[in-house]
């Protein structure tokens, strides 16, 4: 599927309704995540990025991910549909290509345990303990940009 993903990116005001939509289902209703967690009122001065696949249907945005000024990637987000097909890594390299693009010298994210494979095959290294946000296993990450 990877070569079939379109990543689009831009504002919470031109993406935030399918974002939303995909964080709602993947975050509040399967992982049980407060509603107070997750939006938390930074989305307006983030990067906002879809992943769109070509369906049966139509195109359907399948997964989401936000770069926040800073540097950080967060809110990384695949329909349970698209899990394990490309969307996610397809995401992350898009949100990585925007970090550089930006001048930041490297990114940072906080991965739940389970997913601490896949963003180290990104080239992500974990630090620091695990920690629990919104009563789930996470750790920090970072990918250093080489010059």
């Amino acid at each position: 599927m990877n070569d079939t993903v379109r990543i689009e990116s831009g504002s919470w005001e031109q993406l935030g309704e399918p974002a939303s939509h995909i964080r709602q289902v993947v975050f509040v209703e399967e992982q049980n995540v407060p509603l107070d967690e997750e939006w938390d009122g930074l989305d307006p001065q983030c990067l906002h990025l879809l992943a769109w696949v070509e369906t049966s249907e139509g195109e359907k945005a399948l997964g989401t991910a936000r770069l926040l000024p800073d540097g950080h990637i967060g809110r990384v987000a695949v329909l349970q549909e698209a899990r394990g097909l490309g969307v996610g890594a397809s995401l992350m390299r898009a949100a990585i290509e925007a970090a550089r693009q930006r001048g930041h010298d490297h990114v940072a994210l906080a991965a739940q345990t389970h997913a601490l494979p896949f963003y180290e095959q990104l080239g992500f290294k974990a630090e620091g303990d695990i920690f629990l946000d919104a009563g789930i296993p996470h750790r920090n990450m970072t990918l250093n940009f080489s010059k």
